[in-house]
């Protein structure tokens, strides 16, 4: 029945400074961007390479996500990439810290973790 994840949601605190940081930073590319006056909300679509989709969204006053210690729910959204240490390097050039690459001792990949503006964990997980 379900084929594969289309989009995945995420609300921040500072649409600007969240904006520039998945568009400039993370390279993803602007399929729409919608401000809803009766919410006064913004609505910006992302696209990855492969077609799944980000939602960034803009609610006033919605509270900070917890993180840490690690709350229930999700638990952090991973990108794939060809080359761990390349795209770490890639970041870190823009200012963003990464945190050591580590080896999945299930999988044998390579990965890391690094976070959005509002501390939302994301992670880059490499293609086999």
């Amino acid at each position: 029945m379900l084929q594969a994840i289309h989009h995945a949601a995420i609300i921040c605190s500072d649409y600007a400074r969240s904006k520039a940081f998945y568009v400039d930073i993370l390279g993803l590319r602007v399929v729409a961007e919608t401000f809803r006056a009766e919410r006064q909300s913004w609505k910006l679509d992302l696209a990855l390479p492969d077609g799944s989709q980000i939602e960034l969204f803009s609610f006033p006053g919605a509270p900070a996500r917890p993180s840490y210690p690690e709350a229930q729910g999700l638990r952090h959204l991973a990108f794939q990439v060809a080359d761990v240490a390349a795209a770490k390097d890639r970041l870190e050039a823009k200012g963003v810290t990464v945190e050591p690459i580590r080896v999945d001792a299930l999988t044998n990949r390579a990965f890391t973790f690094f976070s959005d503006p509002d501390g939302l964990p994301l992670e880059l997980y490499e293609a086999g």
